[in-house]
């Protein structure tokens, strides 16, 4: 019983049907020269999966020809037929915006290209703050100066795990990951606290930089 999985890549709505079919024939070539299924099968497979997904992207989600989608299913092949594993079916839909929307966007970011360039890329600081009574350390995030969150470092032979939670510029968290050290500590820290942060609300941020705060013992 061979097992195989179909996905249509992302095409728009207006052509799904023709690229289904042509992809399960695609990858069911060798076992139709084998004899193992016949082209019959094969095409009446398509056209069943083609089916239904006309109701769900046509009628249900009312999507236009020109909107994109990406489908993906498993089927297995079981004594000459393609049955199809319905709980895997997965579908990505991609509405097209209509242009009158897309163009005053474009043109006033186009009018503040000067503007834009302007802003200062923001410069974080890293600052030894104390430590836990677990003898992890915590430093503080800075920004200009100014106090903007606060992370947790456990030592791990030459890694290490660490998280906490940015005020500002805008609230996000650091959820707990492992990362190298390297040569400098704090500047692999600066590069966690740039790319790796996830955003919350504020409040969320808050309490979990003064539960930080509070774990500092000395």
């Amino acid at each position: 019983m061979c097992r195989m999985k179909l996905s249509s890549g992302y095409i728009i709505v207006g052509a799904y049907a023709d690229k289904i079919r042509r992809t399960l024939f695609a990858q069911l070539r060798d076992h139709i020269k084998k004899k193992e299924i016949d082209p019959k099968m094969v095409a009446k497979a398509s056209g069943e999966l083609n089916k239904l997904l006309y109701e769900i992207l046509v009628n249900k989600l009312k999507l236009d020809k020109g909107d994109v989608v990406r489908i993906m299913v498993e089927y297995q092949l079981d004594n000459g037929e393609v049955v199809w594993k319905w709980d895997t079916l997965k579908v990505e839909a991609f509405k097209r915006m209509p242009e009158e929307e897309i163009k005053p966007v474009v043109e006033d970011a186009i009018s503040r290209i000067e503007e834009l360039e302007e802003i200062e890329e923001v410069k974080f600081e890293i600052e030894k703050a104390g430590e836990t009574d677990l003898g992890d350390t915590v430093y503080f995030v800075k920004v200009d100066g100014e106090f903007a969150g606060a992370l947790v470092w456990t030592p791990l032979n030459g890694e290490g795990l660490v998280r906490g939670a940015l005020i500002k510029p805008n609230p996000v968290i650091i959820e707990k990951m492992k990362i190298d050290t390297g040569e400098d500590l704090k500047q692999v820290l600066v590069e966690v606290v740039e790319q790796k942060g996830r955003e919350i609300d504020e409040g969320t941020a808050e309490k979990i930089v003064n539960e930080i705060k509070e774990m500092i013992v000395k």
